[in-house]
C-alpha cells in the first residue's frame, strides 16, 4: 500500500523511500531489444492506421463528387433509376460498410505485443536505482549538474542530454530520500533549463516549489524567502507558498529580535544555521576512495616504484608455463599486488560471460552476525557462481589460478562472475572474515579467506577502478589481465591493508570474475610463519 506524509505542503508517497535496485547492463541490453521491437509494433500500427485513414478518404473524395452533382439538380438526379437504386443502397449498406471501417480498432496487434512485453519492462524501484546511480556517479566524480545534463562525460560513444523534466525527477527522487542537498542542485538545474527557453511538460511553479523547501531544509532562509516570493510571483494564489511565506517571514522576524536582544558584538550576526552540505556519511574513509576512483590518490615515492618490477612467472617451473610463461607486473608493493597481463583470452572470457548471463542475480554479502546472505546498498551489481564441474574452460581457468599461485583450489569458492552497469559499485570492504566474525565461512568448513584472484574480463570507458583507500592504490580494469593479492599474512592474522572498493562505472560496461582461496589445503603451500606480520 502507499501512503503519504505532509512535508510543509509537499505530498511524498512513501514507497519511493525503498531502496532501487540495479540492472546490469547484460539487462539493460535486453531492454533496448524489446524498446526496438515495441517501435517496430507502434510504427506497424501507424501504417495500419494510415491504411485506413487512405481508404476512408478515398470513400469521403468519392461521395463528395457523387453529392456535389447530385446537389446542383436533386429532382432531376433522383429521377434516373439507376441513381435512384444507388443512393437506396449507398445509405442502408454502404454507410454501414464505412462506419464498421472508422470504428474498425487498428491497435489490437500493437497492444498485445505491449502487454506481452510490459511484464519485463522496469518498475519504479529500477528507476529510482538508475536516478540514485547518478547522484552517485556526480558525488565520486565531482561532475556539475550542467556537465552530466549535457552529456558531457569521458568516453562517452552516443551522447545524450537531460532535459529539464528528467532533472526536476532526479531531484524528486533525492527530495523523498531528505537528500536536499541534491535536491537543490537537480531543482535549480532544471529552473535554469526552463529559463534558457526549452519547452517542457513542468513549470517553473513546481520547480520553486521543491527549490525553496529543500534550500529551506538546508538552513538557508534568506534564499528559501527569495525563491518563495519568486514562485508567488507566477502563482499569487499558491497556497502553500503563501502559507511558506508567513512563516519564513516569522522565523526571520523572531531571528531578528533575538539579535536586538544580544550584546552589541554580536548584534549584527545572523543566527541562521550554516548550510548543510551531504548528510554525514556512514563511511569514514568517503573522501579518500573517492579521490582513488578519481585517480587522484596517493603517488608512491620513487624509492618504492624501483622496487616494482615486470617479469615473466613460470608457476614455479609448472611444466605449463615453461615454455610460455605468464606476464606478471607488480602494481604495489604493501600489500603485494600482482597484475597477469593476457592471462584469459577473449574466447574464454565469452564462454564465461554467457554461461554467467541467464544466473545473473542481485549480488549479496554475508550478514556477520547471522551469516545469511543479503543484498545491501553499498555492493550495486549482478552476480553468478560458476562450477568447474559444469564447463571444461572453468575447470581449467581454475587450473591456471592454482598453477600460477601455487595455491589449492579445491577448497576455493567456486568462480564468482560479476557484473556492473553504469553506477555499479561495491564500497570498501574486506574480502577475508574478522575476528568479530568468528561464522562468516564456518558452513565451507575450510577456514578464512587466504587470497583473492580478480580477472578483468572488459575494458571501462569510464571509472570501475580497484582502489585500496588504506594504502592509496589504484588499480584500473584492463580486459584479459587479472589481479592477486593475499587477503592474510602467513600467519593466518588479517591483513587490513587490503580492505578496497570496485569504484562506480562512470561510462560503460565492468565485467569481472573472482576466485576466493580459503586456507585449507595451503598448510604445505604456504606454511605459517613466526611472526603475526609475515
Amino acid at each position: 500500500m502507499i501512503w503519504y506524509i505532509l512535508i510543509v505542503g509537499i505530498i511524498v508517497p512513501q514507497s519511493l523511500a525503498h531502496p532501487g535496485f540495479f540492472t546490469s547492463i547484460g539487462q539493460m541490453t535486453d531492454l533496448i531489444h524489446t524498446e526496438k521491437d515495441l517501435v517496430t509494433s507502434l510504427k506497424d500500427y501507424i501504417k495500419a492506421e494510415e491504411d485506413k485513414l487512405e481508404q476512408v478518404k478515398k470513400w469521403a473524395e468519392k461521395l463528395d463528387r457523387l453529392t456535389s452533382t447530385a446537389t446542383k439538380d436533386p429532382e432531376g438526379f433522383v429521377g434516373h433509376p439507376v441513381n435512384a437504386f444507388k443512393l437506396m443502397k449507398r445509405l442502408n449498406t454502404e454507410w454501414s460498410e464505412l462506419e464498421n471501417l472508422v470504428l474498425k480498432d487498428m491497435s489490437d496487434g500493437f497492444i498485445s505485443n505491449l502487454t506481452i512485453q510490459r511484464q519485463y519492462f522496469p518498475n519504479d524501484e529500477d528507476q529510482v536505482g538508475a536516478a540514485k546511480a547518478l547522484l552517485r556517479l556526480q558525488d565520486t566524480y565531482n561532475l556539475d549538474t550542467d556537465t552530466i545534463s549535457k552529456g558531457n562525460l569521458p568516453g562517452v560513444k552516443h551522447k545524450s542530454f537531460l532535459t529539464a523534466e528528467d532533472c526536476f525527477e532526479l531531484g524528486k527522487v533525492a527530495y523523498t530520500e531528505a537528500d536536499y542537498y541534491h535536491t537543490e542542485l537537480w531543482m535549480e538545474q532544471a529552473l535554469r533549463q526552463l529559463d534558457e527557453g526549452e519547452a517542457s511538460t513542468i513549470d517553473k511553479v513546481s520547480v520553486l516549489d521543491y527549490l525553496s523547501y529543500a534550500v529551506y531544509q538546508q538552513g538557508d532562509l534568506d534564499k528559501a524567502l527569495f525563491l518563495t516570493k519568486k514562485l508567488l510571483e507566477l502563482d499569487p494564489e499558491h497556497q502553500r507558498a503563501n502559507g511558506n511565506l508567513k512563516y519564513f517571514e516569522y522565523i526571520m522576524a523572531k531571528e531578528k529580535d533575538v539579535n536586538k536582544s544580544a550584546s552589541d558584538d554580536q548584534s549584527d550576526q545572523k543566527t541562521t544555521p550554516k548550510k548543510r552540505e551531504v548528510a554525514v556519511d556512514y563511511l569514514p574513509e568517503r573522501k579518500k576512495y573517492e579521490m582513488l576512483c578519481r585517480g587522484e590518490g596517493i603517488k608512491m615515492t620513487p624509492q618504492r616504484q624501483k622496487r616494482l618490477f615486470c617479469r615473466y612467472h613460470d608457476g614455479n617451473r609448472n611444466p605449463k608455463f615453461i615454455l610460455a610463461p605468464a606476464k606478471q607486473e607488480d602494481e604495489w608493493d604493501k600489500p603485494r599486488i600482482i597484475r597477469f597481463h593476457d592471462i584469459i583470452s577473449d574466447a574464454e572470457i565469452e564462454i564465461v560471460k554467457d554461461l554467467a548471463k541467464p544466473r545473473l542475480r542481485r549480488a549479496t554479502i554475508s550478514n556477520p552476525i547471522t551469516g545469511d546472505l543479503e543484498t545491501v546498498h553499498y555492493r550495486i551489481s549482478k552476480s553468478a557462481w560458476l562450477s568447474g564441474y559444469e564447463n571444461p574452460v572453468v575447470s581449467r581457468i581454475n587450473m591456471r589460478i592454482q598453477d600460477l599461485t601455487g595455491l589449492d583450489v579445491s577448497t576455493a569458492e567456486e568462480l564468482q562472475v560479476a557484473n556492473y552497469g553504469v553506477g555499479g559499485q561495491y564500497e570498501p570492504h574486506f574480502d577475508f572474515a574478522r575476528k568479530d566474525e568468528p561464522d562468516a565461512f564456518k558452513e565451507l568448513g575450510t577456514g578464512n579467506r587466504i587470497a583473492t584472484w580478480l580477472f578483468y574480463m572488459s575494458d571501462v570507458s569510464a571509472g570501475g577502478a580497484t582502489v585500496f583507500p588504506e594504502v592509496g592504490a589504484s588499480v584500473w580494469p584492463k580486459k584479459g589481465t587479472a589481479v592477486f593479492w593475499y587477503n592474510l599474512f602467513a600467519s593466518g592474522e588479517g591483513d587490513y591493508s587490503t580492505r578496497h572498493a570496485a569504484c562506480p562505472v562512470l561510462v560503460g560496461n565492468k565485467w569481472v570474475s573472482n576466485k576466493w582461496l580459503h586456507e585449507r589445503g595451503q598448510e604445505f603451500r604456504r606454511p605459517c610463519t613466526l611472526s603475526e606480520l609475515e
